[in-house]
């Protein structure tokens, strides 16, 4: 009995050790395989490379062969976040990150799984116009924001070419040009909602804050980008405030379309005292990372703070508006954020460069938001347009009639504005009074060289956060 019962203890044991012997056999033999399929697809990209020197029509050089493929590589990724960067890109990134650049003044994407959404779910405007370039957001006082473009708007058309089949290197390529040169884009706005605007290219400055105080008790700060000088900036300015008396502050990240994360994880700690403000997670050991709040802050935690979002707030701005929500530092208000989750390493390479999705970034409660967004606490959104409005607002675009309202009446007063919304109602313009006079309010900031921190007036959301914060006592 007994050595049957150690004969079955050893061939268990054997049958066990045969077990571990083939897990530790599979990954070799899988990481050979891998190899040679690797060597065997780089000995045929190889070929075809010399082939088509040798052999096409006309001489091509090596660089225009290289670039080729190298940028063949990065689209078959289909992530518009990872491409491949020329010499001039390269440049233009570093512009971008130190807070200046050329062109026109705006932060776009562009999706590249638009068919696989359309086909397994119900076709949203986003989704119809997924295969064009979509606005992230203007940068405040370039030209494309006194233009009057918007977040969410889609650029169908650059010089009456679709942009349908460009790539984003493309896309940029045709936007960004010589100062004081112009570019003909064609917008399409809401479904049915579609106009042209010539913009004057410019040196791009990118602005970091803005900041004023409500009622002397609340202060406002929004963060319009996230460069190297954003923490240090706010803390400044919060510093400021702070000893002037404000017992509460909102901070606005809406139309931000992100910028470095050491930058947001540097302003996120001005408000958190302890735990996790993002992770980032990758199947590369290395690239996990966890990002920690330090014991000092700028604001003590029992000073109410209001963070609002919207749908152009993305990337660094939805891990600001993530940490603030999930550790409870900040009450949201505002509209679902963009839906950015991925992080991008920038790497030299040869001339240029490229860009590569590494790993994506996870909020304080460990959710990822890519294609999601951040969902506010309060949701606040304006006003939507009905089928009639969306006509009349297509016959004030086309006509261009709120911009040349205010270009020949720049400092127009109630009176002016009262007559001029009657001229537009007689007209057949059916958008009630307080969205025209939003629209006007809007283009007057938009055309003015020193606009307003904040409009208080006619910024719903704003004025939500406002009256939340009176609501506990402010």
């Amino acid at each position: 009995m007994q050595f049957k019962e150690r004969r079955v203890r050893v061939l268990c044991t054997l049958f066990v050790i045969i077990i571990f012997a083939g897990v530790g056999i599979v990954p070799i033999l899988t990481a050979e395989t891998r190899d040679t399929e690797t060597e065997t697809y780089l000995s045929m990209l190889g070929f075809l490379f010399k082939y088509i020197q040798e052999n096409y029509v006309d001489e091509v050089s090596s660089e225009t062969l290289y670039e080729g493929a190298v940028k063949g590589l990065f689209e078959s990724l289909e992530d518009p976040y990872s491409v491949y960067l020329t010499a001039s890109d390269m440049e233009d990134y570093s512009d971008t990150t130190v807070g200046n650049f050329g062109g026109v003044g705006l932060f776009i994407s562009k999706q590249t799984d638009y068919e696989e959404e359309v086909q397994n779910g119900s076709q949203t405007f986003r989704q119809q116009h997924a295969p064009y370039v979509e606005v992230v957001s203007p940068i405040e006082g370039t030209p494309a924001y006194r233009a009057g473009i918007s977040a969410g708007d889609f650029i169908i058309a650059i010089e009456d070419e679709s942009t349908a089949d460009m790539t984003m290197d493309e896309v940029l390529e045709r936007l960004r040009g010589e100062p004081d040169t112009k570019v003909e884009i064609t917008i399409r706005r809401k479904p049915s909602i579609t106009f042209k605007v010539v913009i004057t290219r410019a040196i791009i400055e990118v602005p970091t804050l803005r900041e004023g105080t409500i009622d002397e008790t609340i202060g406002y700060l929004r963060i319009i980008r996230w460069t190297p000088y954003t923490a240090e900036s706010l803390e400044t300015s919060v510093r400021n405030l702070y000893q002037q008396g404000c017992k509460a502050f909102i901070i606005d990240v809406r139309a931000n379309p992100g910028g470095l994360l050491s930058s947001v994880v540097d302003t996120s700690d001005l408000f958190l005292s302890e735990g996790i403000i993002v992770s980032t997670r990758s199947r590369i050991a290395s690239e996990n990372e966890e990002f920690t709040a330090t014991k000092k802050t700028v604001i003590p935690k029992d000073i109410p703070l209001v963070v609002l979002i919207d749908k152009g707030s993305a990337s660094a701005s939805e891990i600001f508006a993530g940490a603030m929500k999930d550790t409870g530092r900040a009450y949201l208000i505002g509209e679902t954020s963009f839906g950015k989750g991925s992080v991008q390493q920038i790497r030299s390479f040869g001339s240029g460069g490229f860009k590569l999705t590494t790993s994506r970034y996870y909020t304080p409660a460990g959710i990822n938001i890519d294609k999601i967004g951040v969902d506010p606490d309060k949701e606040v959104k304006e006003e939507e347009f009905s089928e009639d409005d969306l006509d009349s607002l297509q016959i004030l675009l086309d006509n261009n009639s709120i911009p040349l309202f205010v270009e020949e009446n720049p400092q127009a007063g109630e009176k002016e504005i009262s007559r001029f919304i009657e001229s537009l109602h007689r007209e057949g313009i059916s958008i009630e009074d307080r969205v025209l006079r939003r629209m006007i309010r809007t283009e007057m900031n938009r055309t003015d060289n020193n606009p307003p921190a904040y409009d208080l007036e006619y910024d719903t959301a704003l004025l939500h956060a406002v009256l939340h914060l009176q609501g506990l006592g402010i």
